[in-house]
């Protein structure tokens, strides 16, 4: 059950609001003075405060309130707060709102009004606290995997990731072929790098080859070596890839590429362990762990007879899918940070531009625009032209503002202003805030412009 703390020093208010709560099945708790009040948040498990706004017969500035609500900013700065005053000015109030008070109220109160505040406060009190903990749980489950396994630098926050990268951990011992598929640029060497650095041939050779980017004719030749002779320009032997893994990981990237003639030759390695090379007859035995990535749909091949059905079902033992970045947004930042030199950093008003653009070329597009704006920025922050992105539609800021920033908290806002030297224009820019916006906050957190 909630529990609301009461804070006004006249015992009549407290017990009206007591016997209201109690009727709408709310626990309370009831302080008559701002010290009181603090040690009750400090001992017990308080999810929202209502209170008055003076606590002395002899004053109605107001200053007493003013002072509780900042104190209990600073050791709860998300407790929700609802003013109650019975003042005839109210700029306090509206003051206090824009610096982060949840509403007020004035005396008399409105019984349903303030019900019905009271109940969606709680909601979302009760929201943001499941969201903290299951942010604090996904966070120490990726910190033991990663503490566990070998995950070759890559940096995710999305739920899609981490199923994918426990996923090739768990596999990466097992002795089959793991088939990963997924966009281009989304990320699937990576992958394929987890999955070869945590098997039991992680010390053999992991030998990389782009199939896509090998002429037909010389693909048999590439995978399977040549002697001397064999064809034109083949003045002395050659070691094939998958000789040059053995023991170790062959990496085949864009499978769906391969040559029917190649698919062949591929389905007998993976079933015997032998092959010849071309102008050979002798037979060549290897033992190889292959990994194959593609953005082709293989299905769609196997109907087409371009691909064949019996060498899918080889490869395919284990299959990794790697969704598109658009679909794992909340990655976009910590893939974009892990990209940026020592020496530069986003703007909030960059890190939004990062969030609105939808990334059609994945993860490879991100750190090519993350490695152009380093070498733009005309300062150590990086601002949103720099980043050269495409204007976004109104759709897409729509989807940013599903997962949108964080307010800049006190320690954000007060390095800032350090950096700019107290220019408050400048300051704004780099938070992403108008200056207005950037004042109410330097209130709301009790910061001063540097002199």
């Amino acid at each position: 059950m909630a529990t609301i703390l009461i804070v006004d020093d006249n015992r009549a208010v407290c017990t009206a609001l007591e016997v209201l709560f109690a009727l709408h099945g709310l626990k309370t708790r009831s302080a008559a003075s701002p010290d009181e009040a603090l040690s009750v948040i400090d001992a017990e498990d308080i999810d929202l405060v209502i209170q008055d706004m003076n606590f002395r017969s002899d004053t109605t500035s107001g200053e007493d309130g003013i002072k509780l609500f900042r104190d209990i900013r600073d050791v709860e700065p998300e407790m929700p707060v609802i003013l109650l005053t019975g003042w005839t000015h109210l700029e306090h109030a509206v003051d206090l709102m824009r610096a982060g008070a949840a509403d007020y109220l004035g005396k008399p109160w409105d019984d349903a009004k303030l019900i019905t505040t009271v109940h969606n406060l709680l909601r979302l009190r009760q929201a943001t606290r499941e969201n903290h903990r299951l942010r604090s749980a996904r966070r120490a489950v990726r910190t033991r995997v990663a503490g566990q396994f070998d995950l070759c630098g890559l940096v995710y926050e999305s739920d899609a990731m981490h199923e994918i990268v426990t996923l090739a951990t768990r596999v990466a011992h097992a002795d089959v072929p793991v088939l990963i598929t997924g966009p281009n640029g989304a990320g699937k060497e990576k992958i394929a790098e987890i999955v070869q650095a945590n098997s039991s041939v992680s010390d053999g050779p992991f030998i990389r080859v782009n199939v896509g980017a090998l002429p037909a004719e010389l693909m048999s030749a590439e995978l399977f070596g040549a002697e001397a002779g064999a064809f034109t320009g083949a003045q002395k032997a050659r070691v094939g890839r998958f000789e040059a893994a053995d023991g170790g990981t062959l990496f085949l990237d864009e499978i769906g590429t391969l040559s029917l003639e190649g698919q062949v030759k591929l389905l007998r390695v993976l079933q015997t362990g032998q092959f010849e090379r071309l102008g050979s007859t002798q037979t060549r035995s290897v033992k190889v762990r292959l990994i194959s990535a593609t953005n082709s749909d293989l299905q769609a091949a196997i109907s087409a007879g371009t691909f064949r059905e019996d060498l899918y079902y080889r490869l395919n033992v284990i299959e990794l899918r790697v969704p598109a970045l658009r679909d794992r947004a909340d990655d976009i930042l910590v893939t974009a940070n892990a990209f940026l030199d020592a020496n530069h950093r986003f703007s909030l008003e960059a890190e939004r531009a990062l969030l609105a653009y939808p990334w059609p070329g994945n993860v490879r597009e991100l750190q090519n625009c993350v490695k152009r704006a380093c070498l733009l920025a005309a300062g150590d922050v990086i601002q949103p032209r720099e980043l050269g992105l495409p204007a976004v539609s109104d759709r897409m800021a729509e989807s940013a503002a599903t997962h949108a920033l964080p307010e800049p908290d006190r320690d954000t806002v007060q390095a800032v202003l350090a950096r700019s030297g107290g220019v408050i224009a400048s300051a704004a820019r780099e938070l992403g805030l108008s200056r207005q916006a950037l004042y109410r906050r330097m209130e709301k957190f009790g910061l001063h412009k540097p002199e």
